[in-house]
């Protein structure tokens, strides 16, 4: 098995956690592919393997044939491994050195039993959907596509924006607003539900529209199939607004006229045996386990 390793910068407090991820590896006699900018960190941080591949991109990920990617880190690392994955097809896990952990749902306490059980197979994949962002002048080149949410928020002013959107060419709302989100399935756990958007289970075929901070208390987030397609015009006292692909942000202009749509190509995530989106939902949420309860 070919196993690659991504992660960030990090405080000392996670070098034997990271430690322990390449420890394990060895053990088991798997040579792992790192990231460059993540080898530069960790090198004379952690005892590394002393012949150590390493990629910068998605094309060189793809040609080294990697079975499963690594992701340490907390979720926002593992939304960074999606423009390195792209289309390949190569599942992600994620290791949490965050703090939820939604995406990166395994425990630093559970490092060896879940490389073991990399390595052994005992796991499932869990398809995940994408957004893409399309437009005339392109915003973020090839890598404009997310995996948690496309979000439009004001830049530079108090005043609020007034984000005109569109489902599938009919007039659907003008949101007057702080921002608008648009989410997946998996981004549901995210921004949105922080700003009172509903959860939405994986593979339900839908995407949620997200209202931040509306102006008129009537407006509430809608649900809507991932088969329709979201355009917007912006309005608003600024002539520059935000527009983000989950973490990566670019300031574009209100004159730009783009549209959201279902991406055509997935993302796999690894899934232990021993859970599920379920178990993942009270465990993060802690449904279940208030002690008034009982």
């Amino acid at each position: 098995m070919k196993i690659a390793i991504y992660g960030r910068e990090f405080s000392n407090n996670t070098l034997p956690y990271v430690q322990q991820v390449f420890d394990c590896l060895v053990e088991l006699g798997i040579q792992p592919l790192v990231y460059d900018k993540f080898y530069e960190f960790i090198s004379g941080k952690v005892f590394l393997p002393k012949q150590l591949d390493t990629f910068q991109s998605s094309l060189e990920i793809k040609e080294q044939q990697v079975d499963v990617l690594i992701s340490l880190g907390g979720d926002g690392t593992l939304l960074d491994t999606v423009t390195l994955i792209r289309d390949s097809g190569i599942p992600v896990i994620g290791i949490n050195f965050g703090r939820l952990g939604f995406l990166a749902s395994i425990n630093k306490d559970n490092i060896r039993s879940a490389i073991q059980n990399l390595v052994d197979q005992q796991f499932t994949l869990d398809s995940r959907e994408l957004l893409s962002i399309e437009s005339e002048t392109p915003v973020f080149g090839n890598e404009n596509f997310a995996l948690n949410d496309v979000t439009i928020h004001r830049r530079d002013n108090s005043a609020m924006m007034i984000i005109h959107t569109y489902l599938n060419g009919e007039f659907l709302n003008s949101y007057w607003a702080d921002g608008l989100i648009i989410a997946t399935p998996t981004g549901s756990t995210a921004y949105s539900l922080s700003c009172g958007g509903p959860i939405i289970f994986p593979n339900s075929d839908n995407f949620v529209i997200t209202p931040v901070a509306p102006h008129n208390l009537n407006v509430r987030p809608v649900v809507v199939s991932d088969s329709n397609v979201l355009s917007f015009e912006l309005e608003g006292r600024s002539s520059k607004y935000l527009l983000s692909c989950d973490s990566r942000t670019e300031v574009i202009d209100c004159s730009l006229k783009f549209s959201v749509r279902r991406a055509d190509f997935k993302i796999n995530l690894v899934r232990l045996n021993n859970e599920s989106y379920l178990s993942t939902l009270r465990n993060k949420l802690l449904w279940g386990i208030d002690t008034r309860n009982y």
